[in-house]
């Protein structure tokens, strides 16, 4: 009797320790996110980012992504999308194609996201478009290279095309700086190959020419060859066409040669890492970039979350195509095909980057452009232009 009777309380003991761990598994797992106060994951609401938060253009892909975390955290603080928290998956584009082809293949075979947010780059963009047509949207906050218009029925940008900004900047060159002669230094991707066609011929309608026209690979990190050619074409302006690093290089290369032309930028010279790090050798260049308003709400809460005050190109539309996202979602579901029609059917949403309506191509109808000077290692508006 005494064998049998540890035997039952041995059984009830052990019973007792079972009951025990299914209810401790039915709490973790059951009511974690009453507990905790947030979603449990079958109740989020996920899609994709492509961005250079690595390489050549890490600075304006790593800024994009804060002001992407700033709209979700305010998107889940408001209560979500119909009670359900969005949540982003992050890949790093890297600025290059064949990285951004594999995030996107990721992002919509294995994550099966009904959107993606980006890419930035150009080429991230191009390269992902064709795993994304017909399966997911997406929505680039700052890819500009006019083949972007014929991407696919699925492709939109929130972001103007460089025939915009390349037509700009050769008007700002012949009519306001009153440059006949000009050279270009310009890197050999999507964007880069874009914006220079553009500028070029525009340049040649209006009465300029082009004296050297220099490509480099967009790793390149010495472009001494390039630039030895342009000083000895001795042109009024370069335009300068680079990316975040080799952009550093063409300017401190610049100014070792003696080549005194005035330098003009495109939008990527809005990372302030090409100031910072060029030093002198950047001051009183200009650049043109998209004029997006901005609220100062926006510009703190960007402060708080990186400690400083530089917002770069692309941010602010990264963080608008974030709320219009979610804004279909909420209103249409997570169709692909009903996010794809409400974003051609998009009227004028008053986002911080402006006014935001997309043809039927999928570009942002409008833009406006102002340029800047770089002056005491600063960026500020350009008076003479």
């Amino acid at each position: 009797m005494g064998a049998l009777h540890k035997m039952e309380k041995t059984t009830r003991i052990v019973i007792g320790l079972i009951a025990f761990a299914v209810l401790v598994l039915a709490i973790v797992y059951g009511f974690g996110g009453v507990m905790t106060g947030n979603v449990s994951k079958k109740e989020t609401i996920k899609i994709g980012f492509i961005g250079p938060l690595t390489g050549d253009a890490a600075g304006i892909g790593q800024n994009s992504r804060t002001a992407v975390e700033l709209a979700v955290e305010e998107v889940n603080a408001a209560g979500g999308i119909n009670g359900k928290n969005l949540e982003i998956i992050y890949e790093d584009g890297q600025c290059t194609p064949k990285t951004a082809n594999n995030a996107a293949n990721k992002l919509v075979n294995l994550d099966k996201v009904p959107a993606i947010i980006g890419g930035e780059c150009s080429s991230e963009t191009l390269s992902a478009a064709p795993v994304a047509e017909g399966k997911t949207v997406m929505v680039s906050p700052c890819s500009s290279a006019p083949g972007v218009t014929q991407a696919g029925d699925y492709i939109f940008r929130a972001y103007p095309s460089d025939t915009f900004q390349g037509k700009e900047s050769a008007e700002v060159v012949y009519n306001k700086l009153k440059a006949s002669k000009a050279a270009i230094l310009y890197c050999l991707s999507d964007y880069c190959v874009g914006i220079k066609d553009v500028f070029k011929k525009r340049f040649a309608e209006l009465g300029g020419k082009i004296v050297a026209d220099e490509g480099n690979e967009q790793t390149s990190r010495d472009l001494k060859s390039q630039l030895t050619k342009i000083k000895e074409a001795n042109p009024d302006v370069i335009y300068l066409v680079e990316y975040t690093e080799a952009e550093i290089i063409a300017l401190k290369q610049i100014k070792e040669l003696g080549i005194k032309a005035q330098i003009i930028g495109t939008d990527t010279t809005d990372d302030p890492k090409i100031w910072q790090e060029a030093g002198s050798a950047a001051e009183g260049m200009l650049y043109s970039i998209v004029d997006a308003p901005m609220t100062n709400e926006f510009k703190a809460a960007m402060r708080a979350k990186t400690g400083k005050d530089d917002i770069t190109v692309c941010t602010p539309q990264a963080y608008d195509v974030v709320k219009i996202l979610a804004k279909i979602i909420k209103e249409k579901g997570t169709s692909s095909e009903a996010i794809k029609n409400a974003l051609y059917s998009l009227k004028e949403y008053d986002g911080i980057s402006g006014k935001i309506s997309f043809d039927s191509n999928g570009d942002l109808k409008n833009a406006k452009y102002v340029i800047k000077v770089i002056k005491n290692g600063k960026s500020e508006l350009f008076s003479g232009a």
